[in-house]
């Protein structure tokens, strides 16, 4: 009998990681009535990346009242495994785009201060180590909100402290670092991306303009990062600015790197070591994976392309299933054995994302592949 992994990340706005692997799965078995399907839950650190790993290698999820990108109360929820010593958090459950009106999107104000305080949170339960995913963020602050929530304070040249992002990006000339809460704990962080902190593929030009930010927005937040990233050096005495994947969750990984040390790691990578992934695929006859949007973007650290490299370390073919596919060079010498686009041409994209309509457009998908790679 053959045997087909499926491990899908969550279709943004549409389906789950879980619903996506479902959806395909129901297609492959409109086709064939015996074949063996593995599904795996993945994510590569945003949204449902906490979900997955629970869901993946068994644990709990518990909710803590913390503050979303805006301030605002807001029930977030991050994973227990390791019975109760590791903390799985995905920094979109506090400070994720996905929780603002598209109106209320603004990274000179949002904030990671929730993460922050997620992560205390996760302490005061016993954790001592805390994953930390960093994908789907709405901010831009350098991870200075998540480190105020730690304890760190950022100073004018007068000495007041300065609260909010914009002020600390551009105003900072003194920087208070307490002894850390997380003193005595392993702090993992999952990246998404490899792009720096500033620059043509920093953070504030390359992701600011999805969370909101205007022309002149990009320009301001741009200086104002080069700006803080030379105090910061000066303060840290080291230049972590155009390191890979300093510009992951609007440069939080840059402040969990100069504050706290913390070297980020693939998201995917880190995802798929948990759930064993590598010992799944052996001996399958097929690999999909895929996500709501496969681009450019898909191959630079993308969960698909995590996916696709075990695959071929194994030794198993591997599909790659977009919503919708943006084709460019990266892609076409991706090492996919194909791809494919779940939303017909000329679907309305408010139409491709409704839940119905993405489960009956993967489903079909799924049984598209069942003919041109199983039978």
């Amino acid at each position: 009998m053959k045997r087909v992994v499926v491990a899908f990340d969550s279709f943004k706005g549409s389906l789950s990681s879980r619903e996506a692997n479902e959806a395909f799965a129901a297609g492959v078995r409109d086709i064939m009535a015996e074949v063996e399907i593995s599904a795996v839950a993945i994510s590569d650190g945003g949204e449902g990346f906490s979900e997955a790993v629970a869901e993946g290698i068994g644990g709990d999820i518990v909710d803590a009242c913390v503050s979303d990108s805006l301030g605002r109360p807001i029930a977030a929820r991050y994973a227990l495994i390791d019975n109760g010593c590791t903390a799985v958090i995905a920094l979109a459950s506090a400070s994720g785009l996905m929780l603002l009106d598209a109106a209320e999107r603004d990274p000179l104000v949002a904030s990671t201060y929730g993460t922050g305080e997620l992560i205390l949170d996760a302490v005061s339960r016993g954790c001592r180590r805390v994953v930390l995913g960093l994908g789907g963020s709405a901010t831009c602050d350098a991870g200075t909100g998540l480190l105020r929530a730690l304890g760190c304070m950022f100073l004018d040249s007068k000495g007041r402290e300065l609260t909010s992002t914009i002020d600390i990006l551009e105003h900072t000339e003194l920087i208070s670092v307490p002894v850390s809460p997380l003193r005595d704990v392993e702090l993992y962080v999952a990246v998404d991306v490899e792009n720096p902190l500033i620059g043509e593929r920093g953070a504030a030009r390359v992701f600011a303009p999805q969370k909101g930010a205007s022309p002149e927005d990009v320009e301001r937040l741009e200086r104002a990062m080069c700006r803080f990233a030379d105090v910061v050096a000066r303060h840290v005495r080291d230049d972590y600015a155009m390191e890979r994947s300093m510009g992951a969750a609007g440069g939080v990984a840059f402040g969990l790197r100069a504050f706290l040390r913390a070297v980020p790691a693939s998201g995917i990578g880190l995802m798929l070591e948990l759930v064993n992934f590598e010992s799944l695929v052996q001996g399958a006859s097929l690999v999909v994976t895929g996500e709501g949007r496969v681009d450019c973007q898909t191959v630079m650290g993308k969960a698909p392309s995590g996916v696709l490299r075990v695959s071929e370390r194994v030794g198993v073919g591997c599909v790659a299933v977009g919503g919708g596919v943006a084709w460019c060079d990266e892609l076409r010498s991706s090492g996919f054995d194909a791809i494919y686009a779940a939303t017909p041409d000329g679907v309305p994209l408010a139409l491709a994302v409704q839940r119905d309509v993405a489960y009956d457009n993967l489903r079909a998908v799924g049984r598209r592949v069942a003919k041109d790679y199983l039978l």
